[in-house]
C-alpha cells in the first residue's frame, strides 16, 4: 500500500504470548487496510497464528510498552493508524463509524474511543470503568507514545474528536489474571513514580487505598455492577497499596 493514500487505515497492534486473544482481534479487524503486529518473543503459538493472517508481522526485543506501541505505529503506511489492544475488539458499528469519520475532509487530527469494558466476562458500568474514553485513532505522523513505565497514553499534535460507538475490551478474564498482572503493572508504575521523584507517605500507603476503594465503589457508583463491582473496587485498592510499598521500597534501595 502506498504510504499515506487517502483515507487508508493502518491498525498497529503489539502481542506477547496472546494465543487465546490474537485470533478474535484480528478478525475484528480483518477490513483494515493494513495490519502491523510488532511481537516480544512470544513462544505459545502466537506468531503462527498471525503468520495466517495477510498481515505484517515482526519480532523485536521487548522495549516497554510504549517503545513498542510506537515501534508499530512507525512500521504503519496507512493515513491513519488505530492502535489496538490485543484484548480489545472494534464492533461493527464502530467500523462503520471509523469509515465514516476518516473520509471526511474536515475530519480532526485524532479521535477518542470509548471501551466497553469486561470484567470476569461481564461489562462493568460503573466504578469509572465506562466510557472510559482513549485516544487511539489519528492520522499518521500526528501521535506517538509518551514514553512511561505504565499506563501509556498517545501524545497527539493536533486537533481531536469522539466517537460515538465503543470498542469492547475484554480484560482480566479471572482473578489469577489480574493478580499476575498487577505484580507486573505496580513494579512499573512504582519505578515511573520514583522516576518523576515522586514520595511515599502514610496518606499513600494506608489512606490512598482506601481512597481509591471508596471513589470507585460509592463515588463512582460501582455498588450498582453487583458483587463483580465490590470486587474489581477492593483489586484496584490493593493494586494502590502495592505500588506505593513497592516505590517505598525501591526509594530505601537508593538510600
Amino acid at each position: 500500500m502506498e504510504k499515506h493514500t487517502r483515507n487508508s487505515l493502518s491498525v498497529a497492534i503489539i502481542t506477547y504470548n496472546e494465543k487465546d486473544n490474537i485470533r478474535p482481534c484480528l478478525a475484528s479487524i480483518d477490513w483494515a487496510d493494513e495490519i502491523v503486529v510488532v511481537d516480544s518473543g512470544s513462544d505459545d503459538g502466537t506468531p503462527d497464528i498471525c503468520r495466517e493472517h495477510n498481515i505484517h508481522f515482526f519480532i523485536e526485543p521487548w522495549q516497554g510498552f510504549a517503545r513498542q506501541k510506537n515501534s508499530a505505529i512507525a512500521k504503519t503506511t496507512g493515513h491513519w493508524v488505530l492502535c489496538l489492544d490485543v484484548d480489545e475488539r472494534i464492533t461493527e458499528e464502530l467500523r462503520e463509524e471509523i469509515k465514516t469519520t476518516i473520509s471526511q475532509p474536515d475530519a480532526k487530527d485524532g479521535y477518542f474511543l470509548a471501551r466497553k469494558n469486561f470484567f470476569l466476562g461481564k461489562w462493568i458500568k460503573h466504578c469509572g470503568w465506562y466510557p472510559d474514553y482513549t485516544l487511539r485513532l489519528f492520522k499518521n505522523g500526528k501521535g506517538r507514545y509518551a514514553e512511561r513505565e505504565v499506563h501509556e497514553s498517545i501524545d497527539l499534535a493536533g486537533s481531536t474528536g469522539h466517537l460515538k460507538n465503543p470498542m469492547e475490551h475484554h480484560t482480566y478474564k479471572s482473578i489469577s489474571d489480574y493478580i499476575t498482572r498487577l505484580d507486573n503493572y505496580t513494579t512499573l508504575a512504582a519505578v515511573e513514580l520514583n522516576k518523576q521523584n515522586k514520595h511515599y507517605g502514610l496518606w499513600h500507603i494506608v489512606l490512598r487505598p482506601i481512597y481509591t476503594f471508596f471513589h470507585m465503589y460509592v463515588i463512582r457508583l460501582g455498588f450498582l455492577d453487583g458483587c463483580d463491582g465490590l470486587i474489581l473496587s477492593g483489586l484496584y485498592s490493593f493494586y494502590t497499596f502495592t505500588k506505593y510499598v513497592k516505590l517505598r521500597k525501591l526509594q530505601s534501595l537508593n538510600q
